[in-house]
């Protein structure tokens, strides 16, 4: 057992590795045992019982069925859950999974209308919008979030920073005018590095785990953490509907928090170098990016969060520029996603937002850069060269072999 640990960063190495020296082994193994034997009829159907209905075994039960409990997941699920200072997390293939099965338990506790601040992943937009789940939703921003709340309402639903322009929101404030209704936060562009929304009044904390926490691009999974009665249903959930994370993206996404600190750090480091530099590029209409002069005004940096993370968008005046810049770029992959070791570039309106509805669809002349690992020269390189291309005259380069 680890004495008590306050440090993130020795958190993030150690949480979730408990009994390991005691089975004689450094890191945890990989079960992949879609089965699991029985001790007996009576026992067996009652440890069937307690995990389909979201309990966990007690000592001696058996884990029954993969798609009731896994054992790597919940190493990972109590690793997240010590970095986010929440009671317990739930762990799922893939962030919507995690997104749906919440609005599942709202819909199901007879809560079925969501309140929820725009702008959000596209994903999330788009799943609220279409009611596909049985909600109903109300957009609205943090002055109409009290007025929105109605006697069925069952969520507060925002991301702070917003997927794709870095709109900070008081979660505190949105927490207060919430009252007693459940506010869950999309954490996937801070991370517990950078922000715990549960220390700043929300009571669910989202990810996509794809993203930051594994941050190798290579396994999928989301996850939604918060206190013990919020986690039964979402295993309930789980259970019955089968959006349990694979063992081996468990093991891949346990392994990516313990280095999780020092990525998010070094990250966030080219970031703020990068977005001060571009601020002051001829090419650029504008840099939304927090860490910059006047786009924190509520000084929520240093207060909510521990920093303006590593996600810059770029607005290029046009669609028409910011599809030169995307397909310039050389080391930057022009690709979805974010948060992973090598940096990525998006045309959020033509891709992950396209399905908003237009009048809160991002500005077209819009890109979104994921800020990686790589040398911050090699990347303003690419980036600058694109950029000179992007603002040549479209007949200008007509004929160009190469774009530089």
């Amino acid at each position: 057992m680890l004495p008590p640990l306050s440090h993130l960063e020795t958190l993030a190495v150690h949480a979730g590795m408990d009994g390991l020296t005691e089975a004689g082994t450094h890191v945890p193994g990989i079960d992949l045992s879609t089965t699991n034997p029985l001790r007996g009829v009576e026992c067996g159907g009652d440890s069937y019982e307690n995990l389909a209905t979201g309990g966990t075994p007690e000592p001696g039960d058996s884990a029954v069925y993969q798609r009731l409990w896994q054992p790597g997941v919940a190493r990972f699920e109590n690793a997240l859950s010590a970095l986010e200072r929440t009671k317990g997390t739930v762990a799922f293939a893939t962030g919507m999974a995690a997104l749906s099965a919440t609005l599942m338990a709202t819909v199901t506790a007879g809560k079925p209308h969501v309140v929820a601040l725009r702008p959000v992943y596209g994903g999330t937009d788009h799943v609220l919008a279409s009611g596909l789940l049985g909600t109903t939703v109300t957009w609205t921003d943090l002055a109409g979030v009290a007025a929105a709340i109605r006697s069925n309402t069952g969520l507060v639903i925002l991301e702070s920073p917003a997927n794709p322009t870095l709109e900070l929101t008081d979660i505190r404030a949105v927490a207060d005018a919430a009252g007693t209704i459940p506010v869950l936060v999309d954490n996937t562009f801070a991370t517990p590095v950078l922000q715990r929304p549960v220390e700043s009044g929300a009571t669910l904390v989202l990810h996509s785990a794809t993203k930051f926490l594994g941050g190798h691009g290579d396994a999928m999974g989301g996850t939604v953490s918060g206190p013990e009665e919020w986690m039964v249903r979402l295993r309930q959930v789980r259970a019955l509907t089968g959006g349990l994370l694979q063992p081996f993206n468990a093991y891949l996404l346990h392994r990516g928090l313990r280095t999780l600190p020092i990525r998010v750090r070094a990250q966030q480091k080219s970031a703020g170098e990068i977005a001060a530099r571009l601020s002051v590029h001829p090419a650029v209409t504008r840099v939304l990016y927090p860490g910059l002069p006047g786009q924190d005004p509520d000084g929520l940096i240093g207060r909510q969060s521990a920093g303006a993370g590593s996600l810059i968008a770029l607005d290029l005046g046009s669609c028409a520029a910011a599809v030169r810049f995307t397909e310039a770029l050389r080391l930057i992959t022009h690709a979805v996603s974010l948060g992973g070791v090598d940096s990525l570039v998006q045309h959020p309106a033509s891709l992950t937002h396209r399905p908003v509805a237009a009048e809160a669809r991002p500005a077209a002349g819009i890109v979104r850069l994921s800020i990686g690992l790589e040398h911050v020269e090699d990347l303003m390189d690419d980036i600058l060269a694109a950029l000179t291309f992007a603002r040549e005259p479209v007949g200008a380069l007509a004929g160009s072999a190469t774009l530089h």
